[in-house]
């Protein structure tokens, strides 16, 4: 016996259902991701990133990591969709690889849509870059940032040349920071080099408020504020990306 033409319908309704519940389950265990920039219905693109940032070492099953393989992909996506007009990133990071992120927080800062950081918990060591390379910055008053100098583990030669490659990411993390942010860099080696606060090494952790009193991070705030922030961007970004599209569109081809 055939089926109804509406029956037919619905069973294929239900089996594109499930397959779309799939897909956002199998991207929440992967990637952590509500949704993937493709799949996105809203006009706001989510990141989250979560635990330790993992670079080239993969780092044991025990660890809660956030990979920059699949971060940087999902950027670049959202870059080029243009359904995509902003990007929240929310933060609760202990650090990690300290190029994986570099190379987040460079392709963060070098996108076109508006980006909006919050800091939620913790946005420590190599998440403060990322904090701040988005075009505005939230943290949450009870959330708390590390900045201490760069660490190395397992084995270093002692030769100065060790010693200079050290010195040289480091800067690279100072330079990238002040840049991004309202902090100096008086103030922001201050407190990398502050001693007696941390327990096990040389750094300072601060506090909410502290955070915008030095500079780093732009305003105090949870999630709305970061939305609302996010969604005035939008607007203002808007003529700007409409004028490129009549350029692109009157153009020669």
């Amino acid at each position: 016996m055939r089926l109804s033409n509406a029956s037919q319908n619905e069973t294929e309704k239900n089996e594109d259902d499930k397959k779309k519940s799939g897909s956002a389950l199998e991207a929440i265990v992967q990637l952590g991701q509500t949704s993937i920039a493709q799949a996105s219905e809203s006009n706001i693109f989510c990141m989250t990133i979560i635990g330790q940032v993992e670079g080239h070492v993969v780092l044991s099953p025990q660890n809660k990591t956030t990979k920059y393989e699949h971060l940087i992909p999902q950027l670049v996506a959202a870059e080029q969709n243009n359904k995509i007009e902003g990007i929240l990133v929310i933060l609760n990071t202990v650090g990690g690889d300290v190029e994986a992120g570099l190379a987040i927080a460079e392709i963060i800062a070098t996108m076109s849509k508006p980006v909006v950081t919050l800091v939620l918990g913790g946005g420590h060591s190599i998440g403060v870059p990322i904090a701040v390379a988005g075009h505005y910055s939230f943290i949450a008053d009870s959330a708390t940032m590390t900045i201490h100098p760069i660490r190395l583990n397992g084995l270093v030669i002692g030769v100065p040349q060790s010693f200079d490659y050290i010195e040289k990411m480091q800067e690279r993390v100072v330079r990238f920071v002040t840049q991004h942010s309202a902090i100096t860099e008086q103030i922001f080696k201050e407190l990398m080099f502050k001693m007696g606060e941390l327990t096990r090494d040389i750094g300072t952790t601060v506090i909410g408020s502290d955070a915008v009193k030095h500079g780093l991070i732009n305003e105090v705030g949870g999630l709305s504020q970061a939305i609302s922030k996010l969604r005035q961007l939008i607007e203002q970004n808007k003529p700007q990306t409409e004028q490129k599209d009549v350029d692109n569109k009157g153009a020669p081809q």
